[in-house]
């Protein structure tokens, strides 16, 4: 791929919906000279969400979990929150323990009652919820799973919310880009899990930055440093998928590593907030302390975009370190810097400073990113984020198998590997656990 190319390619068409909160003030409009700002894009080529406090009112809608544990449990709340005159008509997982907690979790809080006919058991249960009769589905399992979920749900013709992220490898990428295509083309509304998205601080930069306050991108730098994250030593009577799929966070072909679990967040803030493709990634990290999987617990990467642009990616799971979860933005003119959510000219001076607007009620984005997929559903404005979710976490992947390797991957190579990490069979039972060892820099 020639690098002078990447940064003009599109794969993600976008249309801008700017509503009155949180207009950018005039004088940002222009530099210290008084120059009017060169527009990163133009408007109208990109997407910008109405970040109301709750959804539209309008029909009736029936939603489906598949995947009931802590974040699905956490994303049916999130809807429910979100918007009234939602039904929770329908729960799957391959676990019963995980599907029951999440029952009476609904039943208890929420007076939503889903039936015993309703509540499907294994491997199959997603495609039992989303025959069930559903206008929208919550696929919250373990991301390997999500692109044939995803895809699925597109057939036949379900709204769906993605947990982030939506693919491990490159076949499923290439799976959820395909989806993706066909979502558009039915005119459904897919909402993913990178809730920055829909997080009102970020999207206000995200705006000043299309309207050129920084100036042309030159790089940056995105971080997710913190402890361990939670594992599950195995248990009396657990066969070896059972132990992996309840322990999934810390293996690499359910989880994608925590580069692509975890690290996507900070990953796709960069790619969204600028519009470019990395072309390619050369990296290094290590295994110290992790306790159960197969996994690196540090990453750091180099990504190249092309033009002399460059991203340091760095993520770490590691107890008694330092902890940073943040994105920098450079730009000829000045950058932005999550962590106080400022921009500021080269000189280091503040031009501007995020500041709560005190109409708005609710400012969590978890909550926020399903208020904006109920109000496409019920205004019938297809909206899909699918893609660019795809690309970012295509982008964790590269970085990912740059550090395996110790090769540096381009994205062309990546977008069309042979690399599948499904195991053959799904079920319940033994499996060949030989095949799981953490990765040699430079062994074939």
């Amino acid at each position: 791929m020639k690098k002078d190319n990447i940064n003009r390619r599109e794969f993600l068409t976008r249309t801008a919906k700017i509503g009155a909160a949180g207009m950018v003030a005039p004088a940002l409009l222009t530099s210290c000279g008084g120059k009017k700002n060169t527009p990163l894009r133009a408007e109208g080529t990109y997407y910008v969400p109405e970040l109301l406090d709750k959804a539209v009112d309008g029909r009736e809608l029936k939603v489906g979990l598949v995947g009931c544990g802590g974040r699905g449990s956490g994303a049916i709340q999130n809807l429910l929150h979100a918007a009234d005159g939602i039904t929770v008509a329908a729960l799957g997982d391959v676990f019963a323990d995980r599907l029951n907690g999440a029952r009476e979790m609904l039943a208890d809080d929420y007076n939503q009652n889903v039936p015993d006919e309703a509540c499907f058991i294994g491997f199959d249960a997603y495609q039992k919820v989303i025959d069930s009769g559903i206008d929208m589905v919550i696929l919250a399992t373990p991301p390997a799973f999500r692109p044939d979920q995803f895809k699925y749900a597109v057939e036949k013709g379900v709204h769906a919310f993605l947990e982030k992220p939506i693919a491990v490898d490159a076949k499923g990428f290439r799976t959820c880009m395909a989806a993706a295509k066909m979502a558009q083309a039915k005119g459904l509304s897919v909402i993913t899990g990178t809730q920055r998205h829909h997080q009102r601080p970020y999207v206000e930069a995200f705006k000043l930055i299309q309207q050129g306050t920084i100036g042309q991108i030159t790089g940056g730098n995105v971080y997710w440093n913190q402890g361990q994250l939670w594992y599950r030593e195995r248990e009396k009577g657990w066969s070896d998928m059972e132990w992996m799929i309840r322990d999934w966070v810390n293996w690499e072909w359910l989880s994608g590593d925590h580069i692509v679990e975890q690290h996507v967040h900070n990953i796709d803030v960069f790619m969204w907030m600028t519009g470019m493709i990395p072309v390619s990634a050369t990296a290094f990290g290590a295994r110290h302390r992790r306790v159960t999987g197969d996994q690196y617990d540090q990453f750091s990467v180099d990504f190249d975009f092309g033009n002399g642009v460059h991203l340091h990616s760095m993520c770490r799971q590691i107890n008694g370190t330092s902890t940073n979860v943040s994105e920098r933005i450079n730009g000829t003119k000045g950058y932005w810097d999550s962590s106080d959510h400022t921009i500021r000219d080269l000189e280091g001076n503040i031009i501007w400073q995020y500041k709560e607007d005190p109409a708005f009620q609710q400012n969590d984005p978890y909550t926020l990113e399903h208020v904006d997929w109920v109000n496409h559903i019920r205004k019938g404005t297809a909206h899909e984020e699918a893609s660019g979710t795809a690309q970012s976490s295509l982008a964790g992947v590269m970085g990912r198998e740059a550090a395996y390797s110790g090769q540096t991957v381009e994205w062309e190579q990546i977008s069309a590997a042979d690399l599948d990490l499904m195991p053959e069979k799904l079920e319940i039972g033994p499996m060949d656990m030989s095949k799981y060892k953490v990765h040699v820099p430079g062994e074939a």
